[in-house]
């Protein structure tokens, strides 16, 4: 397979495999609808040669909002103004998908437990109303939205869903709704329409779901119709689900052996995304059959017509350093945008003699530590010695304090840590 070749996907035809995975951009209106802003950001894309474009997720009922300034897809108003969105892209010879989803990543058992079981038909059938508007709409399919922890992924979670009734337990029950709602969405659009669905690989916490029952969950997707499932991973309380520091091809497509695994078991087109920023890493994915699709998020938003750049021959990787300042111009309510455009560089201030590791628990994903250091840090009267504790991840040390779960002894081997690199210090001085 080659990244500019046309495929199709259940009817879809599409330019090359190249995804811009939804991203919430916040520019829709307060009462969620569709504004001139976020038409031209869509143009924009469609212009820069994405392959297809997925809509930030659209609340398909108003409970299910997540935020302000929020795409909306719950009522037959809002369809003109999404009219003007699709005919927009269309123009551009491009293709969109609207991502529909329910509810913000809350995370607590008591939300899960509250729901009856008219709840959970009722917001199926929200799901297939809204699917339809999106047909109305003139999208080119709609992908729903069960991944992050939001809603369906909650449910997904045993370490959110303890619910004890058709709804919980096995991994059959904990996706019931998720295969109610994709019941409900096919039953409004009929079989022809494009649906796929987005799903975490893993949650990357303590009893969360796993990449075994998240196979076994694409497997009854794939049976139930879906046409496509894009693969992500993590929640999103986790601070480092939107990795940074993405410096090396080393570093990209960390998902890379979670869809080798899904690939082993299904045969639904697989979208991935995860880090990628090289059009080398993404060509090997895809010839090596580890993915069909690649999607990438926020290196579009940076270079929008990045696509266009590699297919040109430009094949440098993409200027998107990953520092995530993106997302905090949206929590203002700004809009999306890259900023700053070049990597500012941290005067160093701390200066290590000795440091140790130690793992942090769950709820920190794999890889996360505490680094224990002693050294001299400076300050406007001088240097002085002092004890340092911060996060890494993968050996990129963080700036930001750390967090001890409770219910471990994390506390415990850090101090413990902290005591026996003091002994070293007293020992290396004592031989001076």
């Amino acid at each position: 397979m080659d990244l500019f070749e046309k495929s199709g996907i259940n009817g879809l035809l599409l330019s090359n495999r190249f995804v811009r995975s939804a991203t919430w951009d916040g520019l829709a209106g307060d009462d969620g609808s569709c504004t001139p802003r976020m038409i031209n950001l869509m143009t924009v894309l469609a212009e820069g040669g994405v392959g297809l474009i997925v809509t930030g997720h659209a609340f398909v009922h108003p409970h299910g909002q997540h935020s302000p300034w929020q795409l909306g897809i719950h009522k037959d108003e809002l369809i003109p103004g999404l009219q003007a969105m699709t005919a927009a892209v269309h123009d551009r010879k491009g293709r969109i998908v609207m991502q529909l989803g329910y509810g913000g990543a809350y995370l607590s058992k008591s939300r899960v437990r509250g729901l009856c079981v008219q709840d959970f038909q009722d917001i199926a059938e929200a799901f297939g109303r809204a699917a339809l508007r999106a047909k109305k709409a003139g999208f080119d399919g709609v992908q729903v939205l069960a991944a992050h922890g939001f809603f369906l992924s909650q449910l997904l979670c045993p370490r959110y869903n303890d619910r004890t009734d058709g709804y919980g337990g096995s991994i059959e029950n904990r996706s019931r709704a998720l295969m109610e709602v994709l019941g409900s969405i096919r039953e409004a659009v009929g079989p022809s329409y494009p649906v796929l669905a987005k799903l975490n690989a893993r949650d990357f916490v303590e009893n969360g779901l796993t990449l075994e029952d998240s196979i076994r969950v694409g497997a009854m997707l794939e049976k139930k119709g879906i046409d496509g499932i894009e693969l992500s991973g993590g929640l999103l309380n986790n601070p480092n689900l939107m990795k940074n520091g993405i410096k090396t091809e080393h570093d990209e497509a960390y998902f890379r052996e979670e869809a080798r695994a899904f690939k082993e078991e299904l045969g639904v087109p697989l979208i991935l995304g995860g880090g990628i920023r090289s059009i080398h890493v993404a060509r090997a994915l895809v010839e090596e059959g580890a993915a069909d699709y690649i999607s990438m998020c926020r290196p579009f938003i940076r270079e929008p017509d990045l696509i266009n750049r590699w297919k040109s021959g430009d094949r440098g990787k993409a200027a998107c350093i990953s520092c995530n300042h993106c997302v905090e111009l949206v929590k203002k309510g700004e809009g999306i945008a890259c900023v700053p455009l070049e990597e500012k560089k941290e005067e160093e201030t701390f200066f290590p003699h000795l440091s140790e590791t130690i793992p942090a628990s769950p709820p920190h994903p794999p890889g996360t530590g505490y680094r224990i250091s002693i050294g001299i840090e400076q300050v406007e009267s001088g240097f002085l010695p002092v004890v340092k504790v911060q996060m890494s991840c993968h050996g990129e040390v963080s700036g930001r304090s750390p967090s001890f779960p409770l219910g471990t002894d994390d506390h415990v081997r850090v101090g413990k840590a902290i005591n026996d690199l003091l002994r070293k210090h007293a020992g290396a001085v004592t031989e001076r």
